[in-house]
């Protein structure tokens, strides 16, 4: 096969693309190996075993070495003064360009085995859906991807009215990592490890005698100790899991503004990961503060822009977080020098809302707690008296809590004009207090069902290109929310409030 260079302009990703490839799936075929030689063994002895699996890895491993040496070989790139284009392919070559004009944004990872050999995954994205509208270089060496990012986002300077920081303005406290456990990931990594004994001990046959083990344990200990003591077991995994995701996420976290108005977040201990984020495309801010995380005084801060990728893997990749979970007072600063303002949107002073607010999500909320107390009720009127004592007892246990947490909804409930910014809060277990700037407001959505006009109250939606597109004000008096907008966007809701009956 010819290995002849491309056209001069033209350029080839890095050959050791061909061994990380074989490196790679050496390590997944080596994590399979074991339970594959256990179970071929029902048929044959352990040395034929061991055999046939060596065979197989090795074809395995041929195969995607050679699959990944004929993509090398088709694939070439090309940066040009307007665009930039992608070809690939061995029987039907796929052409694919980029108007450098669009590009918003030039993101570079590493995994561990890429870290090892100076190379970096380079993805050129619009911001736009789907994955024609991201080109993936992988890979490319380190200096190349720098080279690239610094090109492709390469902007005229322009002056930002405001007080502001420029280089560093946030780098990683190691404290944050007390966030870690009380975050929803703990849960759901133990929930995981849990499931994953079990399926490992599927495979190798040996689930019956796992399942034997843990009953000989608990042998003499009442049924409600035992959950109890499972489900502190599955909790401590997962605490283990969510310290070690937060290390290999945050580690060498660093946010920083470079010149040319680029705000440029690096972080992660394995897969190093380097986002960039362009001010001109920025329009807010958004303080989240997922309940245990707020119970601790922390909030992380998630970026409002327009042209972030939001093709699949980009969206699983924490892509618009600026600072991870962080002292609150310490997240509100960042928030300030990230918009370049003396003081920050997201700790203004905010309009409460009416107390037929509170009244709504207290209803709600108890209708959520008493639906399963109700169905376990009939069901033990019919079936046995045991079901109603468990309804009395998730009574005991739920009615409260839906009170704590609809009364904490209440609360947070609020909306406010900051500068050049409007404001809005909502949530409880993750509450979301989001700094929009005014220009970026391209429409409002006003929506009043039966029950809030008659409680005299009104949901209004900012509508916009950045970020999840909308944000809302819930449950405002309505001729509040009505003069909020109007003075947030001057012009954009009048001729509909002119030709509105009064009142409405």
């Amino acid at each position: 096969m010819s290995t002849a260079a491309p056209p001069a302009d033209w350029h080839r990703l890095d050959p050791r693309t061909v061994l990380v490839t074989a490196l790679v799936v050496a390590g997944v075929v080596a994590g399979a190996a074991v339970p594959v030689t256990l179970g071929l063994t029902r048929w044959s002895s352990l040395p034929v075993a061991v055999l046939q699996v060596l065979a197989g890895a090795l074809l395995v491993i041929g195969v995607a070495a050679g699959a990944d040496r004929v993509r090398w070989h088709r694939t070439r790139y090309r940066i040009g003064t307007e665009r930039v284009d992608l070809h690939t392919g061995l029987l039907l070559v796929k052409r694919r360009s980029l108007a450098r004009s669009r590009i918003r944004t030039v993101d570079l990872t590493a995994n561990l085995m890429l870290r090892l050999l100076g190379l970096v995954t380079v993805r050129i994205g619009t911001g736009e859906q789907g994955s024609e509208s991201t080109l993936v270089l992988d890979p490319v060496t380190r200096a190349e991807g720098e080279r690239l990012r610094l090109l492709l986002l390469e902007r005229a300077a322009t002056a930002s009215p405001g007080v502001h920081r420029e280089g560093e303005l946030a780098v990683l406290d190691p404290r944050w990592i007390r966030y870690a456990p009380v975050s929803f990931v703990a849960p759901m990594l133990g929930g995981a490890a849990a499931g994953a004994v079990m399926q490992v001990s599927d495979w190798i046959g040996a689930q019956g005698q796992v399942i034997e083990w843990v009953g000989d344990r608990f042998r003499e200990t009442p049924l409600l100790w035992t959950i109890i003591v499972l489900v502190l077991a599955a909790l401590v995994a997962g605490v283990v899991g969510a310290l070690g995701l937060w290390i290999e996420m945050w580690w060498n976290y660093r946010l920083e503004r470079e010149a040319g108005g680029t705000l440029r977040v690096r972080r992660g201990l394995f897969t190093s990961r380097s986002i960039s984020v362009e001010e001109a495309r920025l329009r807010g801010v958004d303080l989240v503060e997922p309940l245990g995380v707020r119970l601790l005084g922390a909030a992380r801060l998630d970026a409002i822009t327009t042209g972030l990728a939001k093709d699949h893997e980009a969206r699983n990749a924490d892509h618009n977080t600026l600072l991870p979970a962080a002292p609150r007072t310490r997240a509100d600063a960042v928030a300030a020098d990230v918009l370049r303002e003396p003081d920050t949107p997201t700790g203004a002073a905010l309009t409460p809302h009416p107390r037929a607010a509170r009244g709504r999500r207290l209803r709600w909320s108890l209708a959520a707690a008493l639906a399963p107390v109700l169905i376990l009720t009939l069901l033990g009127a019919l079936l046995t008296p045991v079901l109603l004592w468990i309804a009395l007892g998730c009574a005991a246990v739920a009615v409260p809590v839906a009170v704590a947490l609809a009364l904490d909804a209440y609360r947070a409930l609020g909306h406010a004009l900051s500068g050049r910014y409007l404001v809005t809060r909502s949530g409880t277990v993750r509450r979301s207090t989001a700094a929009l700037e005014r220009a970026g407001v391209i429409g409002w959505t006003v929506k009043q069902s039966v029950f809030q006009r008659r409680a005299g109250l009104l949901s209004i939606t900012a509508t916009t290109a950045a970020g999840g597109g909308a944000y809302t004000a819930y449950d405002t008096d309505a001729s509040e929310g009505l003069t909020f907008a109007a003075d947030a966007v001057p012009g954009l809701l009048e001729p509909f409030l002119e030709r509105s009956p009064k009142g409405a």
